[in-house]
C-alpha cells in the first residue's frame, strides 16, 4: 500500500508559484562544502564588512581622482584576491570554459553601470542613505522576474514589494527638491539599484548553463577591460580624465579593491556552507556597518525618514526571504556567482 507524504499544507497561491520556482532551477550541478550555518553567516558578515571597507574608500578619493579611475582600480586589483581563489579551487581553463561569452559580456556591462551608478551616489551621499536606497535591489528583481522571465509572483509577494517601494521613498524624500548634487546622487543610488537588479536577472539566466566560478571568473575580467573605456573619455570631458594618485590615493585604491575582491570571495563561501535562506537576511547588517562607517569617518548621521524607510525595506526584503523559501526557490548558486549592490 502506498503511503502519503507528510508535508507542509500549501495554499493554491503557493503551489503555483513553486511550479515556476522548479521550472526555473539550475541545470547545472557544483559541489557543496558540508552544511556548517554558522561558518557561512560569519563568511557573510565579513563579506558585508569588506564591502563597507570598499564604500568608505571610495568616499576618502571620491574628491581626487574620477569615478572611472575608481572603478576600473576596483575590477583590477580585486583580480588579485579572485584569481588566487580560482586557482587554488581547481583547473582555471576548465571554469573558463563557457557555453555563453555574450551574456557574461551583457552582465559585465550592467555590472560596471551600476558600479559607476553606486560610486557616484557614495561621492554625493552619505553611507545609509545610499545604502538604504540600495535595500530596494532584491525587490526589484521580484518584479523583473515576472517581467522579464515569466516567474509566477503572486499577492504576498507583490504588496511586499510595493511596501518596500514606499520605504524607498520615504528614504529619498529629504534629498528631493534640495541641491542639484543631492538629486543626482538620489538618482544615482536608484539606477544603481535597478541595475544591480538587472544583474541579478542575467546571473539567474546564466547560472542555468554556468557554474558559479565561471559567472564569476568572466565578469571579473571582462569588468577589469570594460572600464578601459573610461580612459578616452577625459579627452572629451575634463572632469573625467585620469590622475596619477599620490602615495596616499594609490594605497587607498590598493586597498578598495582588494576589499572587494576579498568581499566576493567571504560572499562566495557563504553560500557555500549554508543555505541561501539563511544567508540573504544578513545582507541587512549593511545597515549596521554604514551607520558605523558614516558616523565615525565622515561624521553622518541619518535622517528619521532614513531611518523610518530604512526599517520598511528591511522588513519587506526579509518577507520576500522568507516567503521564497516556503516556495522552495533555491538562490544558493546565483548568490555565489552575484556581485552584490556594493560591488
Amino acid at each position: 500500500m502506498r503511503t502519503k507524504k507528510k508535508g507542509v499544507p500549501q495554499s493554491a497561491d503557493t503551489q503555483q508559484e513553486s511550479v515556476a520556482g522548479d521550472a526555473s532551477k539550475p541545470k547545472v550541478h557544483e559541489h557543496r562544502q558540508e552544511a556548517n550555518p554558522l561558518l557561512g553567516i560569519g563568511c557573510k558578515i565579513a563579506a558585508t564588512l569588506m564591502f563597507f571597507v570598499m564604500a568608505a574608500c571610495i568616499k576618502l578619493v571620491g574628491e581626487e581622482v574620477p569615478t572611472g579611475q575608481v572603478v576600473f582600480s576596483r575590477n583590477l586589483f580585486a583580480m588579485l584576491p579572485i584569481f588566487a581563489m580560482l586557482l587554488t579551487g581547481g583547473n582555471i581553463v576548465d571554469m573558463a570554459r563557457t557555453q555563453r561569452p555574450l551574456g557574461h559580456l551583457l552582465r559585465a556591462a550592467i555590472g560596471v553601470s551600476a558600479m559607476i551608478c553606486v560610486f557616484t551616489a557614495y561621492e554625493l551621499m552619505s553611507l545609509p542613505d545610499v545604502t538604504a536606497i540600495g535595500f530596494a535591489s532584491p525587490l526589484i528583481v521580484v518584479a523583473l522576474a515576472a517581467l522579464l522571465l515569466g516567474e509566477k509572483v503572486r499577492a504576498y509577494r507583490w504588496s511586499a514589494v510595493v511596501l518596500g517601494f514606499t520605504g524607498v521613498l520615504i528614504t529619498m524624500w529629504p534629498h528631493l527638491g534640495q541641491s542639484a548634487g543631492s538629486s543626482l546622487g538620489v538618482l544615482a543610488a536608484v539606477g544603481a539599484a535597478f541595475l544591480s537588479a538587472c544583474a541579478m536577472i542575467t546571473v539567474r539566466q546564466l547560472c542555468v548553463t554556468e557554474r558559479a566560478t565561471t559567472v564569476v571568473l568572466w565578469f571579473t575580467v571582462f569588468s577589469a577591460l570594460l572600464t578601459l573605456l573610461t580612459l578616452p573619455l577625459g579627452l572629451v570631458i575634463p572632469e573625467m580624465a585620469w590622475v596619477v594618485p599620490d602615495w596616499r590615493d594609490a594605497l587607498i585604491l590598493l586597498v578598495l579593491g582588494i576589499s572587494g575582491g576579498v568581499g566576493q570571495i567571504l560572499l562566495t563561501q557563504s553560500y557555500r556552507y549554508a543555505d541561501a535562506s539563511t544567508i540573504a537576511p544578513f545582507d541587512y547588517v549593511n545597515m549596521l556597518w554604514a551607520l558605523l562607517f558614516g558616523f565615525l569617518l565622515f561624521d553622518e548621521v541619518p535622517s528619521g525618514e532614513v531611518l523610518i524607510g530604512t526599517a520598511i525595506v528591511i522588513g519587506a526584503g526579509i518577507f520576500v526571504i522568507f516567503r521564497e523559501k516556503r516556495l522552495g526557490y533555491d538562490r544558493g548558486r546565483q548568490g555565489r556567482a552575484s556581485t552584490p549592490f556594493k560591488v
